[in-house]
């Protein structure tokens, strides 16, 4: 599990810039779950609408069952997507989807996407989270909030620096939805400390 945000004083401010994009590989591993344990349907032309863009983020209601299962989980089940492919496109091996899904039901989840459905909403209320404050200020606010501590950090080198800066204020372009459930976002703070930490442990 790859939280989006995380606190300055724990990591580099270069690698809070991507706010959203770091759930997207738990929704990719998730679709292939799916699609592994689905029947191949036949496939229907795409309306001509909207060209691919980031992959959309369910606003999902938490309980704090889930938020203890990803808690408890993410460790095991980040061990077993490891060994997948680092290319989406590549099609995933049946065992480690296997594996993901009965991983992921031992934990309390009807299968890997499920949890990966959980990871998602979990990532859109810290990706918003004033790490200071521990208050939902929304992902635009926080990124600014970022941004001005990189700006005023003299430890770093002019180097990261500006590569901080840049990553960024790309991210600002498109710094993700504003989390408008109140109980999602009541659950994440109340847990915060400790999704924080299993964060920190990705490092």
């Amino acid at each position: 599990m790859r939280f989006p945000i995380r606190p300055v004083a724990m990591a580099g401010a270069g690698c809070l810039a991507l706010a959203l994009a770091s759930a997207a590989p738990t929704a990719v591993l998730a679709q292939a779950a799916q699609n592994q344990a689905t029947p191949a349907a036949p496939v229907k032309p795409a309306p001509e609408a909207a060209a691919p863009s980031e992959p959309v983020l369910k606003d999902i209601t938490l309980t704090e069952k889930q938020v203890q299962g990803v808690l408890a989980a993410h460790k095991d089940l980040d061990a077993i997507a490891a060994k997948m492919p680092d290319d989406p496109q590549a099609k995933p091996d049946p065992k480690i989807v296997q594996q993901l899904d009965t991983t992921a039901k031992k934990y309390g989840f009807a299968n890997y996407g499920e949890y990966s459905d959980v990871v998602e909403a979990i990532s859109m209320v810290m990706a918003g989270v004033d790490a200071k404050t521990k208050t939902y200020v929304g992902p635009e606010a926080e990124l600014k909030a970022q941004i001005a501590l990189v700006q005023a950090d003299t430890k770093m080198s002019a180097d990261d620096k500006k590569q901080a800066l840049a990553d960024l204020n790309e991210a600002l372009k498109s710094p993700g939805p504003v989390v408008k459930n109140q109980g999602n976002i009541d659950l994440v703070l109340k847990n915060y400390d400790k999704l924080a930490e299993a964060l920190d442990d990705e490092e």
